[in-house]
């Protein structure tokens, strides 16, 4: 099942793909049988394994389905709760590109899991713009990640057990102001800009992901292609990150974790090429549909 949030007159509401080809979609929210109905992915992940059969009875019963193309889309959980949960260099090439630009030596590669958040203020949905923050940031950059989105909470969650703590995945582009994360050490306000977390259109139910760790990865800026990797290729595994991110952290439902870019980012570029006014950037993740977003002033 392929889930995602809409506005319809102002409101958010909750959708279900008629199928894999994501083309059109019923409203859950205007057909929900309950007296409270949720509105966004989130609050579908809140209501547990009942709201997750509900939806899916209801996605056999449908019988009015809207086309993709009429929607408004807003990110698959609006606004989260807290923070979003991202891994820093995870994909070996990205690594070698970005010591190459910083002039580290080349295959030095982190022992442990790097790990940042964006603020959940910087999420937009599919189809929004991206602000250039021009004066603040010379350099804005993308990053195309698959992102974890987290169904059942814990803490010391094991190896093992980690499949079990996932609701589903869907595209997340780490928008980055490069001189902004140098300039403040931390990385966290760079991460964190207003509008440099596009998220969606949809969060796959796992069901509908027979292997995460084989996914072709790609990201265009205005049709060009920069970003191709494989979600094969990561360094540490979706297990090993819901795991080492859990050891004495609390993981709630619908926390979102980014799990790290391939290479092709605009700072490594010779010369780099930060974003500009005018770019749109579409990123596809092999069976969960294309984000797309444009840079505006």
């Amino acid at each position: 099942m392929y889930f995602c949030t809409f506005n319809l007159n102002g409101s958010p509401q909750l959708g279900l793909a008629q199928n894999s080809q994501l083309q059109a979609l019923v409203n859950l929210t205007e057909i929900w049988p309950e007296a409270f109905a949720p509105s966004n992915v989130g609050e579908l992940i809140a209501s547990g394994d009942a709201g997750l059969a509900i939806a899916a009875k209801l996605h056999h019963s449908a019988s009015k389905w809207i086309d993709v193309h009429d929607l408004q889309w807003l990110a698959p959980i609006p606004k989260p709760h807290k923070n979003i949960f991202c891994v820093g260099r995870n994909y070996r090439e990205h690594i070698i590109e970005g010591n190459i630009a910083q002039g580290r030596e080349p295959n030095l590669f982190p022992e442990f899991i790097e790990l940042f958040t964006k603020a959940p203020t910087a999420v937009i949905g599919h189809g929004a713009t991206i602000p250039l923050h021009a004066g603040l940031t010379a350099m804005l950059d993308y990053e195309a990640e698959l992102a974890i989105v987290i169904g059942k909470g814990g803490v010391n969650i094991t190896e093992d057990m980690a499949n079990d703590a996932i609701f589903g995945y869907t595209i997340l582009n780490d928008v980055t102001g490069r001189d902004v994360q140098r300039r403040h050490g931390q990385w966290f306000k760079g991460k964190s800009l207003d509008g440099s977390c596009p998220i969606g259109p949809w969060v796959a139910h796992k069901s509908a992901i027979a292997d995460p760790h084989q996914l072709a990865i790609r990201l265009k800026v205005n049709g060009e292609l920069r970003q191709n990797g494989n979600t094969s290729t990561m360094i540490f595994s979706i297990p090993r990150i819901i795991t080492e991110l859990s050891a004495g952290l609390t993981l709630e439902p619908g926390d979102i974790i980014a799990t790290g870019t391939p290479s092709g980012v605009g700072y490594a570029m010779k010369p780099p090429c930060p974003l500009k006014a005018g770019d749109i950037i579409s990123i596809e993740i092999e069976g969960l549909g294309k984000l797309e977003n444009t840079v505006d002033n």
